[in-house]
């Protein structure tokens, strides 16, 4: 009897230090030991999340919510795409050229819960489908950046050679058009000769509520030009939304079970697995994925503590520890916002101008040269611990030639046959294929293609209520 209350007691305790310590954890803490971000590395995401906004707005010449402050010149606006004419092939987005920063904007707006094809194309997939460039990828989200390229690709050279070779070229989206952005620009930085040889350095991506869409040795090698933004804690949106599919699909088809009434039962299992897992287990496996590049995190509460504060934003390319944790917040809906993103971003950047302003005599804190050194030293310490971690596919430098189809970099002799084949490519004109182009990135996982057709037939028949 004694025994029995013994380990009761000690299965009770054991219990209550985790669900303790699993409610007292809080996004910051992710973030506890990251470095301040300046404002010139800042100063262009709340605009480019104010464009992605702009997306929602089915008419910028008369906007609905003219609150929100777009601040662009719809004359500027080159092509909108609505949901009819890309037929589900990718989400809305609009192209904008930006004279007065001198930018080319691809803007890809985020998840739609009324869109049965937003949720066929995070339906289409499973771990380890895709292999891409070395690692893994979100399939479905490979697949509307190939259509976005195909489509738009043209205009996109179009715009960039017409403006003198000199505009910078960002890719942006929420929530489910940034997994779309980030695979679409990891594409275009290897083939920058079909936008008509566009440097690196004038490639940037921002992905708003960042969807988890390659694996962590592509996130990290990407980090110099993908950025995510998370506002306090990164939301698994993405990643639940097709945990929850996927169960509201498995108890559709029996009887007498309501998916909502099991919708607690399900997180709390998730909450378990993800709290479970050794951290070594996770980082050891290829095909899990995470949200891309270097992270900014704009933190606005504090634990204990009711309310918003004034913000502030650490930045960092985490490897080990890259937002793994699951936090328990009822702000989560909240903070995926693309509208308290916008809000939250604008009143960070305001107050780093306002902490970094000083008299004209005294110089700023951090020189600007200075921090470009460091965000590239940055970038190759991430790049060096994931070697040291021991992560699939992980390179300790970023690659300069071409990537081959197993990720590894090619000889001299293979660099030159695949300039000469470019060369060829390029001179021969016409419209490009992007398919034929990612061929040589691409690589079909162990067990081929996987269409889900049982999973998209039964969704038709769910309701989706907008929450």
């Amino acid at each position: 009897m004694s025994l029995c209350c013994g380990v009761e007691t000690v299965v009770i305790l054991g219990f209550g230090r985790w669900a303790w310590k699993r409610c007292t954890y809080i996004g910051a803490n992710d973030s506890a030991n990251w470095t301040l971000a300046t404002p010139g590395e800042f100063e262009p995401i709340p605009r480019i999340c104010r464009l992605v906004l702009a997306v929602y707005e089915p008419d910028l010449d008369s906007p609905r919510f003219p609150q929100h402050g777009y601040r662009l010149n719809p004359d500027w606006v080159i092509k909108r795409v609505t949901y009819e004419q890309t037929q589900g092939r990718a989400p809305p987005y609009i192209i904008y050229i930006d004279h007065d920063h001198k930018e080319i904007v691809l803007a890809i707006r985020g998840l739609n819960l009324y869109k049965e094809s937003d949720y066929k194309t995070l339906l289409d997939n499973r771990l380890g489908k895709q292999m891409f460039d070395g690692g893994f990828v979100h399939h479905g989200l490979l697949k509307s950046a190939l259509w976005l390229l195909n489509e738009e690709g043209e205009i996109l050279k179009r715009l960039w050679e017409e403006n003198g070779k000199v505009y910078g070229m960002v890719f942006a989206g929420h929530s489910l058009g940034s997994g779309v952005a980030a695979l679409l620009t990891v594409i275009v930085v290897n083939h920058r000769d079909k936008l008509g040889g566009i440097p690196r350095g004038k490639i940037r991506c921002y992905a708003m509520a960042p969807a988890r869409c390659m694996s962590l040795n592509l996130a990290v090698k990407y980090a110099d030009v993908v950025h995510s933004i998370i506002l306090q804690l990164i939301s698994l949106m993405i990643s639940y939304q097709e945990q929850l599919l996927h169960w509201k699909i498995s108890l559709s088809q029996s009887s007498g079970v309501d998916p909502l009434d099991s919708l607690p039962c399900l997180l709390f299992l998730v909450c378990l697995r993800d709290t479970f897992i050794p951290e070594g287990r996770k980082l050891r496996d290829p095909r899990r994925l995470y949200a891309p590049g270097r992270m900014y995190h704009i933190v606005e509460r504090k634990f204990c503590r009711c309310g918003r504060f004034p913000p502030e934003v650490r930045t960092a390319i985490p490897v080990d520890g890259r937002f793994e944790h699951i936090v328990l917040s009822c702000n989560a809906t909240s903070d995926h916002g693309i509208i308290w993103i916008v809000r939250e971003s604008q009143k960070a950047l305001e107050k780093i101008k306002e902490t970094n302003s000083e008299t004209i005599t005294t110089p700023p804190a951090v020189q600007k040269f200075e921090r470009m050194q460091t965000i590239e030293q940055e970038h190759r310490d991430a790049l060096e611990r994931a070697v040291s971690l021991n992560i699939p596919h992980a390179v300790a430098t970023p690659d300069a030639e071409p990537c081959m189809d197993n990720g590894t970099v090619p000889s001299q002799s293979e660099g030159d046959q695949a300039s000469n084949s470019k060369t060829k490519s390029t001179s021969g004109g016409g419209k490009p294929n992007w398919d034929e182009l990612v061929n040589k990135l691409f690589k079909n996982g162990e067990s081929g293609h996987l269409v889900l057709n049982k999973d998209v037939t039964a969704l038709n028949n769910i309701s989706v209520v907008q929450t």
